[in-house]
């Protein structure tokens, strides 16, 4: 089993230099892989692969134009190729669109790190190449501190060490290989309702609330609109005929925007691994959830930024990937079973019930209960004949 750890980076002006040189060279070598595949097909040629670009793109580091690329490690340069050959693999298989170059304002500053190479220890982390000088004192802006101390382990196989750039911090991200878990749970199945009012409503009796409605967020967003319409101010303010001038106030309003942001979704982030986690800790046997279709919930612009930030698909996502290693079985429900207008009680199908009917009451038996909490209940159920149809 891998799992990936993502830990913030903490380097100082000479080592931000180094890797924002090697972010943008492993840009250059993806566009220019994208770009001579563009010219083999235009001629009409076939694709080419991997291998043989790499041996044209070493043959050009040795050209005086091009000297400048010896200057950064090799394994860098490889794989931007190879991630740009594998993204036209992935277009043949229509698995992704059509290949673009990465724009040096629009793209995010990334690069591999050789997995055999990388070091780590409790405190830092070693990146290739920044030095190759084997003098102490020069060596040591090979060492990048790390923001958590003991976060990753410094004994063992690491996969896809990559290291990002958000536009404020730097991040590296690494595989690490796990022992797979043999617990199997035996308690009671769980059925999960997402909501716009509440989170999270299981069928065990248990409610997560919604974060974006707590002080916290709601302060943090009227700061964040504020600063947003001051910056709008100030570039029709500075504004020169036609065009828009950036001035240094701007930019550093602009950071501090991002900064606003980065803290809001870090805020609403956290809140979710906070409550998937409480929830894989409970051991149930399974797991239910329903298979949205946010895309089309988002078409509703009464509910749209209400639906965007509760953030339903990265809910969905780790309580999958959660359940995967600790053995719960997670099941998907149909995208149009009625949870919400079955009865549980008597199975009755309520065809009329509306979105602003919070409370569900049965023409049939007379069943009176939150519409959420009888949608869980549902899915609970539908969970138990899945796996009775499976045995």
């Amino acid at each position: 089993m891998k799992k990936s750890i993502k830990v913030m980076l903490l380097p100082n002006n000479k080592q931000k230099t180094k890797l924002f040189q090697y972010a943008n060279t492993a840009r250059f070598a993806y566009n220019w892989a994208i770009a001579r595949e563009q010219e083999k097909y235009k001629n009409g040629n076939k694709f080419i692969s991997d291998n043989d670009l790499r041996k044209e793109f070493t043959e050009l580091k040795k050209t005086e134009e091009y000297q400048w690329l010896n200057n950064i490690s090799n394994n860098v340069t490889k794989q931007a190729i190879k991630d740009a050959c594998n993204t036209y693999k992935r277009f043949f298989k229509g698995q992704c669109k059509y290949p673009k170059f990465k724009n040096r304002k629009k793209s995010i500053p990334s690069f591999y790190q050789d997995n055999i190479k990388i070091k780590f220890s409790n405190t830092h982390v070693k990146v290739e190449g920044f030095s190759e000088s084997k003098k102490q004192n020069k060596q040591k802006i090979n060492w990048i501190k790390l923001a958590e101390k003991k976060r990753i382990p410094t004994n063992c196989k690491y996969t896809n060490p990559r290291i990002t750039f958000d536009g404020l911090n730097w991040w590296i991200s690494v595989g690490i290989e796990y022992e797979n878990s043999n617990v199997i749970p035996t308690n009671q199945g769980v059925g999960i309702d997402l909501g716009i009012k509440d989170l999270a409503i299981c069928s065990d009796g248990n409610t997560y609330k919604n974060i974006n409605k707590t002080s916290i967020i709601k302060k943090l967003k009227r700061k964040e609109r504020r600063l947003q319409r001051s910056i709008s101010r100030k570039y029709i303010q500075n504004k020169k005929g036609e065009k828009y001038c950036k001035t240094s106030n701007n930019i550093k309003s602009e950071k501090e925007l991002l900064k606003i942001k980065k803290r809001l979704t870090n805020i609403r982030h956290n809140y979710l691994h906070q409550t998937t986690t409480e929830i894989i800790n409970r051991k149930p046997m399974f797991i239910v959830l329903e298979d949205l279709a946010v895309m089309n919930m988002m078409k509703n612009k009464h509910l749209s930024k209400a639906i965007q930030e509760q953030c339903l698909y990265e809910f969905y996502r780790q309580i999958q990937y959660k359940s995967e290693w600790n053995n719960i079985k997670f099941i998907e429900a149909d995208r149009y079973f009625p949870s919400s207008k079955t009865c549980s009680e008597c199975g009755y199908i309520n065809k009329n019930l509306k979105l602003s009917d919070r409370i569900y009451i049965c023409p049939e038996c007379g069943n009176k209960i939150d519409r959420d909490y009888q949608a869980s209940l549902n899915l609970e159920k539908y969970g138990e004949n899945v796996l009775k149809s499976i045995a």
